[in-house]
């Protein structure tokens, strides 16, 4: 994109070789697993929480440093969607369904699971599925790129035809190849996680949550389950794995991932009022995890508009954990919703003096500016963000908005194209940039920037085609 525009080396693991580039190159995967992204994310409801997707994006980064991957930089995806799910694309693609928190009960269950989608890339199984069939080629592999995207979005059988139309190998072949594909996630996922710090075990409890789960008669097999089946024997492979690992007599887990489930969990209750009394009688039965009962309730006290009692909470937890960002930040939230902006920017600024960088903190900064007509600081902000998180759609939109306020059109349907670039919806990208560009007609500098990225948007369409 142009910035431009915007004014464990020790893990034991197979060698793969080149045989797999010389089919599909990395290049090719990385640009297929773009492509695959940007038809993906326009058909697809997206989470839409900073937080989470700040916290998710922190744990695959240290999930990837222990892995095996070559190139660590992944793009995260989260989906609005209560069932459990997750997937990796070529071209470091991660998605996440929101609803995985519903089903992970700790940090590490969830580790396991993303450690298991990290070694599908390292491993890279798509361009080894490619190579393993009897027609591989580039197109092959855009064939399960394409399917995926129909799985995902309720096509189902569609979405495995697409994939069985793309393979010339016999199904057979195709699912013994799945399977060993499985177990060597399996395999490599754990060693990861091992050597990530993360409890060993959460890989088989969370083996051990989906099977009972499908036992449920009349339940609805998740997506996740249908890519990978859990049988008795993968879950008894993965507690034979734990007998040669030294575990720790104790793991601490994470709170942050406690807090963000929390918030998963009040976004699919029905109704919040419902939520008030659920987490107040979980802190009157002494729950497990006290402080994530308090910050539900805080939450669901913030959603029924109980705020005097949601900020008594969030301060008790600001005492307690001083150094939890994201209770300040959710007490900068409340701030907000009550439009006492002065408070809620002073408390942003707070975060954002020991971390600048904070995602959601610079997200909240921009609403609270634009909310006091400070338009021009507010798009200052959504640009300098954009430069930091070029691939986030939301900031793009954001931009756009802001921009609009500010007066600045020309840099309003600079930021639409970008965002319509990355929801794939290349027609209308360019035709914001056609926009700009006669805005921009003495501006030489700007107009050959414009063209430039033209080419470049034909060049993304043409590849767009093949999947």
């Amino acid at each position: 994109m142009l910035s431009g525009l915007s004014s464990a080396d020790d893990l034991n693991l197979p060698d793969l070789g080149d045989s797999a580039s010389a089919i599909v190159s990395h290049q090719q995967e990385h640009d297929l697993g773009q492509a695959f992204l940007r038809l993906y994310r326009n058909r697809v409801p997206e989470f839409g929480d900073p937080l989470l997707t700040s916290y998710l994006e922190s744990i695959l980064e240290h999930i990837a440093r222990y892995s095996k991957l070559e190139d660590k930089h992944l793009d995260l995806i989260v989906i609005s969607n209560p069932q459990i799910n997750a997937f990796a694309a070529p071209g470091g693609i991660v998605g996440v369904n929101s609803g995985t928190f519903l089903y992970a009960q700790s940090e590490s269950e969830l580790a396991g699971v993303l450690s298991h989608e990290l070694a599908h890339l390292s491993q890279r199984h798509f361009a080894r599925g490619v190579e393993n069939s009897q027609n591989a080629s580039l197109p092959t592999i855009a064939g399960m790129l394409g399917g995926m995207i129909l799985m995902a979005t309720g096509a189902g059988q569609a979405g495995m035809a697409a994939i069985a139309s793309t393979q010339a190998a016999s199904m057979q072949s195709a699912m013994h190849f799945s399977r060993q594909n499985e177990q060597e996630a399996d395999n490599i996922g754990f060693q990861t996680l091992v050597a990530a710090g993360f409890d060993p075990t959460g890989m088989t409890t969370m083996f051990e949550h989906l099977l009972e789960g499908t036992r449920f008669n009349g339940q609805k097999v998740p997506p996740f389950l249908l890519d990978h089946p859990i049988t008795e024997q993968r879950i008894a492979e993965s507690r034979a794995r734990l007998v040669n690992v030294p575990l720790k007599p104790h793991y601490d887990d994470n709170l942050e991932y406690q807090l963000m489930r929390v918030r998963v969990q009040l976004f699919y209750e029905e109704n919040p009022q419902k939520a008030v009394k659920r987490f107040q009688s979980e802190i009157d039965g002494e729950s497990l995890n006290l402080t994530a009962s308090r910050y539900g309730l805080a939450l669901a006290q913030t959603k029924t508009h109980q705020y005097d009692e949601a900020e008594k909470n969030l301060r008790v937890l600001l005492k307690e954990h001083p150094e939890q960002n994201t209770f300040l930040l959710s007490l900068a939230d409340l701030d907000f919703e009550r439009q006492k902006y002065p408070e809620s920017l002073q408390l942003v600024s707070a975060i954002l003096k020991n971390d600048p960088k904070h995602y959601p903190a610079r997200l909240l900064q921009s609403k609270i500016l634009r909310s006091t007509k400070n338009y021009t600081d507010a798009e200052q902000v959504l640009q300098d963000l954009s430069k930091d998180r070029p691939g986030d759609a939301d900031v793009w939109y954001q931009l756009a908005e802001t921009r609009g306020q500010a007066g600045n059109i020309a840099g309003v349907y600079l930021a639409r194209a970008e965002f319509y670039v990355l929801n794939g919806v290349f027609d209308k990208a360019k035709q914001q940039l056609n926009f700009a560009q006669k805005l921009l007609a003495n501006n030489y500098v700007m107009t050959e920037k414009i063209k430039q990225r033209l080419l470049e948007i034909d060049a993304l369409e043409k590849m767009s085609l093949q999947i």
